[in-house]
């Protein structure tokens, strides 16, 4: 019984073990973010190692190292390519939003479906990146053709994004908790449904 509990291989060892690797890889994130301008670069190499930690390949720090240096420069462009795209749209839906004609309800209309088309694409955009080998435009414009594909995958993924957004705005509690993990838990959950969508269109994996 007691080397039941204390093995190893016990299902709550591996649980504080896949814990204590996610955590580590949110505090590795949350330090290559500081500079603001590295987030797409870190976010992409979280993505990379959470998935690879999904399918138990490799080690943790290597593998968000490896991504890191590997896909810094076209990530670390994509991020700030994206970083911009969200500012410009909620900024436009601010400005449409004041506006009570007619014009104004097609222009809010208009902004939300680029809106939701952002959503799509910043749901896989990283990881996409983290993945395959493309252009930014590329990856951009694969990321969303995976979106539009995979509707029940990104329906998860977007359940999962639009619960933490939620619980970070309406409990406090839950902003400590995101400080300290939530981003590299919320990538990790993802991962199984990024993982299970490229499975299909994977020829050759970068590393």
């Amino acid at each position: 019984m007691l080397n039941r509990i204390f093995d190893s291989d016990n299902v709550v060892f591996r649980f504080l073990a896949t814990f204590g690797y996610v955590w580590w890889l949110h505090i590795l994130w949350l330090l290559c973010s500081i500079p603001v301008i590295t987030i797409g670069a870190s976010t992409t190499a979280l993505c990379y190692s959470c998935m690879k930690l999904r399918k138990q390949e490799g080690y943790a720090t290597q593998n968000f190292f490896h991504s890191l240096k590997q896909n810094f420069g076209q990530s670390t462009l994509l991020g700030l390519i994206m970083m911009a795209a969200g500012g410009i749209l909620c900024l436009d839906l601010l400005a449409v939003g004041r506006m009570e004609d007619f014009p104004g309800n097609v222009l809010r209309i208009g902004t939300v479906s680029l809106l939701f088309i952002y959503v799509c694409i910043a749901l896989y955009v990283f990881a996409v990146q983290a993945v395959f080998v493309n252009s930014v435009s590329g990856t951009i414009r694969y990321s969303l053709a995976l979106a539009g594909r995979h509707m029940g995958s990104t329906l998860k993924l977007l359940a999962v994004a639009g619960i933490v957004v939620l619980s970070n705005f309406s409990i406090v509690l839950f902003n400590y908790l995101t400080l300290s993990v939530g981003v590299g838990l919320t990538v990790y959950i993802m991962a199984g449904c990024w993982n299970r969508v490229f499975e299909r269109y994977i020829n050759t994996e970068k590393g």
